[in-house]
């Protein structure tokens, strides 16, 4: 029996909401692909997390025992190898995040296994389909597997339903020498970034501003629009990393996810891969760029070439 194995993602000693979703996402093909499905819990806190991922569907849970909830890529690419070894899964789910994509390729590359990033499609028809996008977001892009005996898919968030409550799953250690990895990191403490009161993951209308909007000055009128048309204000990194805005406005992989926005208004915003990785699922997206070209575009439900300034100005008037 292959079966599936999830690696659960953690940030500091508490589930992150993506777990559920990949448990979910295994549900419901986990009856065409045949065997249990395992969630491997990696951290200094076992058991709590043990907990929070028995949910309906889970056959056994597994923990690597570490000295600390911190992320280390190669610890987590050597807990994967010795579950994957043990139990020879057909399928491993991982979280495409900056943790999960850190060590999913490593790990494929030494299972020899198939890999497909991104995935927010997953069936079986025979044989497992992946789905992701392609050329920029413009096509839906099927892959299969052939002559694969293992495959690692790493999953877009915000994209599959959660696993329900109610399982009771068993917990099986398996015991890791971690002294003997090679390059491991040793944390020394987790800095909390500076909180601005808001939290992208839970807002359901946000205003994110980008490159255009040109100088520090323009974000206190955005911010003011944004609470005139009841938005959260976002951001993509530029603007975070200029410090004009607290990292907790960023919207993106090393951001947050806009998890449960229904409308996206992206003004002055190119469309980076980085970005588009926290809001292309959004099912409205209004773009707002002088640049025709902008890869934003490519994901918007609606898009304007008009100046951000002159829009500003038009819902400014509108609102007052």
């Amino acid at each position: 029996m292959p079966g599936i194995l999830v690696v659960a993602e953690q940030h500091n000693g508490q589930l992150c909401d993506v777990t559920a979703e990949l448990i979910g996402a295994a549900v419901t093909v986990k009856s065409r692909i045949g065997g249990p499905l395992r969630v491997l819990v990696i951290g200094a806190s076992v058991n709590p997390l043990s907990k929070g991922v028995a949910l309906a569907g889970v056959d056994e849970i597994q923990t690597v025992q570490t000295a600390s909830d911190h992320f280390d890529p190669l610890v987590y690419e050597q807990a994967v190898m010795a579950a994957a070894s043990q139990d020879k899964p057909f399928l491993i789910l991982i979280a495409h995040t900056a943790n999960g994509t850190a060590f999913a390729a490593g790990v494929a590359a030494r299972l020899g296994a198939g890999l497909a990033s991104d995935v927010f499609g997953l069936d079986v028809e025979g044989e497992l389909i992946a789905t992701r996008s392609a050329y920029r977001n413009k096509v839906a892009m099927e892959l299969d597997f052939p002559g694969k005996d293992v495959v690692v898919l790493t999953l877009r968030g915000a994209t599959f339903a959660p696993a329900e409550q109610g399982g009771s799953a068993p917990v099986s250690p398996i015991s890791l020498l971690l002294g003997a990895i090679k390059g491991a990191s040793s944390h020394i403490e987790y800095q909390e970034p500076t909180s601005s009161g808001i939290d992208i993951t839970k807002a359901e209308f946000i205003l994110s501003v980008g490159r255009g909007i040109q100088n520090k000055d323009n974000v206190q009128r955005f911010e003011a629009l944004a609470e005139r048309i009841g938005a959260v204000l976002g951001c993509s990194r530029p603007i975070v990393d200029s410090g004009w805005l607290p990292k907790a406005h960023q919207v993106g992989q090393s951001g947050k996810l806009a998890s449960n926005c229904q409308l996206y208004l992206a003004v002055g915003i190119s469309g980076a891969t980085q970005h588009l990785f926290g809001m292309k699922h959004v099912p409205v997206i209004i773009a707002v760029n002088t640049d025709l070209g902008a890869p934003i575009f490519d994901v918007a439900t609606f898009g304007t070439t008009v100046d951000m300034f002159e829009l500003a100005d038009a819902l400014e008037r509108h609102f007052n």
